[in-house]
């Protein structure tokens, strides 16, 4: 108990830092595309929309990717992702370039403006494989299921045989197929075992002491 508590201690802590970060990221991000769009004719009323497409579908593709990792319809969010992604770095970038002193080198800037859409992207990806992980360790265990009494013709001594259960329930009239169903082999696997002489000594095993 102490070990789960502590791992999920640890795994909500990740995920307090991984979002704040990702909310950092997201802001810094925000910011420049925001300015990007108003310095591009966008009006400055609807300047702020820009950034949360372009960084909003990161985040969506993200989870996306993620929550369809068992599925093959994935390519359509990677898509998504890759593409958003690109258009956030580039678009960040060129902001810094445009909005850069004149003393500092175009590539500097560029680097360091791409830092804050590449992190949106790694983080946000983090968070949610840690809320996932947090998901499964607070699931509570399921309960051992109440062993249900024997059905009528089910073999309860552990110690007989297919075969042997095969001849029994031949005895009392059930069809090839509900006892194939019961012995757990296939229907002309039970004729097999029942026909000619297979039969009566795989019945006087069973009925022996």
């Amino acid at each position: 108990m102490r070990e789960a508590g502590s791992g999920r201690l640890a795994v909500w802590t990740a995920v307090a830092g991984t979002v704040f970060i990702a909310a950092g990221a997201f802001w810094l991000s925000f910011t420049a595309l925001r300015d990007l769009a108003a310095r591009s004719g966008v009006s400055a009323a609807q300047a702020w929309a820009w950034p949360l497409i372009v960084d909003g579908i990161i985040v969506v593709a993200t989870v996306s990717v993620v929550a369809l990792a068992d599925h093959r319809s994935t390519w359509y969010p990677w898509l998504l992702l890759l593409g958003g992604a690109l258009v956030s770095v580039a678009a960040n970038a060129i902001h810094a370039v445009v909005a850069a002193d004149s003393d500092v080198p175009a590539v500097l800037a560029a680097s360091v403006a791409a830092v804050p859409p590449v992190v949106l992207l790694a983080i946000t990806h983090l968070t949610v494989v840690l809320t996932r992980r947090f998901s499964s360790d607070a699931t509570p265990a399921s309960s051992p299921a109440i062993a249900s009494p024997p059905a009528a013709g089910t073999a309860t001594d552990a110690d007989e045989s297919p075969r042997q259960l095969a001849a029994r329930l031949h005895e009392r009239g059930m069809s090839n197929k509900a006892i194939a169903r019961a012995a757990g082999v296939h229907p002309s696997t039970v004729g097999r075992w029942l026909s000619g002489s297979t039969y009566l000594p795989e019945l006087q095993k069973g009925a022996a002491p």
